[in-house]
C-alpha cells in the first residue's frame, strides 16, 4: 500500500482527450466542406 494510484483526474483527462479529438474532426470537416457551403450561401444571396 505504499503506492496508491490516483484516479480522480483520469476521467477529466479522458474527457479532455475526447473533446480535443472531436474538435480536430470538426475542424477537418469544416475545412473540407466550408468552401462548398460558402458557395451555396453566396448563390442564395445572389438570387435574392
Amino acid at each position: 500500500m505504499l503506492y496508491a494510484p490516483r484516479e480522480e483526474g483520469q476521467g477529466l483527462v479522458e474527457y479532455a482527450l475526447i473533446l480535443v479529438l472531436v474538435a480536430i474532426v470538426v475542424i477537418v470537416i469544416l475545412s473540407l466542406v466550408g468552401p462548398a457551403v460558402g458557395n451555396i450561401f453566396s448563390n442564395i444571396v445572389r438570387t435574392l
